[in-house]
């Protein structure tokens, strides 16, 4: 993003300003999309957060079939809806809020791209005490959502996640709808990769929220497994966390530091190419794109089951993400055959091009909109 994009940007949320998108012909109705408006405001290529793509797509669909649509950002807490909506769309904080003031028979739609805030929030604030009796200090929790009613308001939840991201929200009895999040960026089958060589490699890819989604225990780990590599990918870091992993992000050899990278350059095609296995303990995730993209990678994951990936038989599920059993997997799976890597990490690629990508996620977005439409008949 360019400073006038950045500038852009800021101002439509500060003006509170709405995106309005006109179809070619007499609209037929209105919806309303409450997620962001950056992809509206710029012509370059949609290769940052899957989300920026996502909700032009969305907003797409809708213009494809005949509606007028109006985006704003969630963060925009001064727009009033004062048009007929027929569809609300919200991804977070503002449906509560439009409830109210939308005709009755408008379908209000929560989009869940987190666990349920209460269970995130927990899961968050249990990282940073066990962060604190191990190290005694504390980093506090980076991925804490404001509570939230919104569910009270939705009529139905389309869920960027799986069962378990699904199981979070059950208590709220609302109907759920699945949406597999898409992938930025596709890359070549492993399928000729020397799995003997490269099998003591690791990645941790994330973003922000060290403690959060696992970078801590991830670093305690390989601090003690000298023999095994791990790079270290993403958001991680930021000066305080870095100032209590010191020594592990820079004073140990089989630890590598990366940073933030583009999953296009030439630095992480390095990284993935002499890497078998995606580490990623995260606590809770709607479903963690960074998982999707290093399967499309043809990274074996390794994975807690809060990330909201399912991972079949060809990857590795955590159950307790603690540091030794973090351990023990990482023993385990660098010790495996080259033969049986090689088929799993051929199989996280396969299930990664057949379910996450950007044609699978625009037919699941279609389906949706055509059981919003036959709710709309009735």
């Amino acid at each position: 993003m360019t400073i006038n994009e950045i500038f852009k940007n800021i101002s439509y949320r500060l003006a509170g300003r709405v995106i309005h998108l006109a179809p070619k012909r007499r609209a037929k109705g209105a919806i309303l999309i409450s997620y962001f408006t950056y992809p509206f405001l710029t012509n370059k290529p949609l290769t940052g957060h899957t989300n920026y793509w996502e909700v032009r797509r969305m907003a797409e669909e809708f213009l494809d079939r005949g509606y007028e649509v109006d985006v704003i950002d969630t963060a925009n807490v001064s727009f009033v809806p004062k048009k007929k909506y027929d569809i609300c769309i919200d991804a977070y904080g503002n449906l509560e809020r439009f409830a109210p003031l939308l005709e009755k028979d408008c379908i209000k739609v929560f989009l869940a791209t987190t666990s349920d805030w209460l269970f995130q929030n927990t899961a968050s604030y249990k990282r940073s005490y066990d962060l604190l009796q191990r190290r005694g200090v504390v980093l506090p929790p980076e991925r804490l959502l404001p509570p939230s009613r919104t569910l009270t308001a939705a009529d139905m939840i389309l869920l960027m996640g799986n069962d378990v991201t699904a199981s979070t929200y059950a208590y709220a009895k609302k109907p759920i709808s699945p949406l597999s999040v898409s992938a930025v960026r596709e890359y070549p089958s492993p399928v000729g990769k020397d799995f003997d060589a490269y099998k003591k490699n690791f990645v941790w890819l994330g973003g922000a929220g060290a403690v959060h989604k696992g970078a801590d225990l991830t670093l305690e780990a390989f601090a003690r497994e000298a023999d095994l590599h791990v790079s270290m990918c993403g958001k991680y870091l930021y000066p305080e966390f870095e100032a209590v992993y010191w020594k592990e992000l820079h004073e140990s050899d089989n630890i590598h530091s990366i940073g933030h990278l583009d999953l296009g350059g030439e630095v992480f095609e390095k990284i993935r190419s002499q890497a078998i296995f995606l580490i990623f303990p995260s606590c809770a995730e709607g479903q963690s794109g960074g998982v999707v993209a290093a399967m499309h990678a043809g990274l074996i994951p390794i994975i807690s089951k809060e990330c909201g990936v399912s991972v079949d038989d060809f990857g590795f599920v955590l159950k307790e993400n603690t540091i030794e059993e973090i351990q023990k997997t990482i023993r385990y799976v660098s010790s495996l055959p080259a033969e049986e890597l090689a088929s799993r990490a051929r199989r996280a690629w396969e299930y990664a091009q057949a379910n996450h990508t950007r044609e699978v996620f625009t037919m699941q977005f279609k389906n949706f909109v055509n059981l919003l439409e036959s709710k709309n008949t009735k």
